[in-house]
């Protein structure tokens, strides 16, 4: 566990000592299995924590977020605190929020199973048959829509990766497969998994015909060799028919 000094806005910052600072938070981050942001509930939610998790997300790190000082708030504070949680933490719905005060240990138990439930989520496994179970049966709820005529297919589902998990899809037009229905398929995957505190990269694959160079080239050849053949055959008629003559 890496406790780190934590990053303060710029108006508050010593250049030569936070500068140091903030680097050494960056790489506890990119070197952390599960990171906890830690927010003073009396500054408020800031943009700078708002980087400070998508560094965290960029960086594919499991995630917790911890409220601190939350005793300290009166109840129209906390209300406002709420309201903004809801505004700006709507872009990470799986990351599991708490309520602390960090001096008084107040919900600080509470964010231990939380940790626990990221790691895990991170770092599932799962078998392809299982996976591609759920694809299809994600695929037959809501089908994917059609492209000039044709309808997308989904064929199989692997684990690519972990630590952030990777879930590789194999298909045909995968890369005319809309945003939002690629949200969709990373939602029913969080949902049966129950995935939490984790980013999840869902990959797109396009297969090619797998008959395409079996079946085409060695036709072109065989065709290519008849041609040659006859005139082959062409040429032995002609020298036969000018030295009978």
């Amino acid at each position: 566990m890496i406790d780190t000094a934590g990053v303060r806005r710029r108006g508050k910052i010593d250049e030569k000592v936070e500068k140091f600072s903030v680097i050494k938070t960056l790489q506890a981050i990119e070197d952390s299995n599960v990171t906890v942001i830690v927010i003073d509930a009396h500054e408020g939610i800031v943009d700078q924590d708002l980087h400070m998790i998508g560094y965290a997300l960029d960086a594919g790190r499991a995630l917790v977020v911890a409220i601190n000082k939350w005793d300290g708030l009166t109840p129209d504070q906390r209300d406002y605190i709420k309201l903004e949680m809801d505004r700006r933490f709507n872009f990470i719905p799986y990351v599991k929020v708490h309520l602390i005060s960090a001096l008084h240990g107040t919900g600080v138990g509470n964010l231990y199973p939380s940790i626990l439930r990221a790691y895990k989520s991170s770092m599932f496994e799962v078998s392809t048959n299982r996976l591609t179970q759920i694809l299809q049966d994600a695929v037959t709820a809501n089908p994917p829509p059609t492209i000039a005529g044709r309808r997308i297919k989904l064929r199989y589902a692997h684990i690519g990766g972990h630590n952030p998990p990777v879930i590789v899809i194999h298909g045909n037009q995968t890369s005319a497969l809309p945003k939002s229905y690629q949200r969709y398929l990373e939602n029913q995957f969080r949902q049966v998994f129950k995935l939490e505190g984790t980013p999840l990269n869902v990959i797109f694959k396009q297969n090619d015909n797998p008959y395409a160079n079996k079946s085409d080239t060695p036709t072109k050849a065989k065709t290519q060799q008849l041609r040659q053949r006859e005139r082959n055959r062409a040429k032995k008629f002609t020298t036969k028919d000018k030295k009978s003559r």
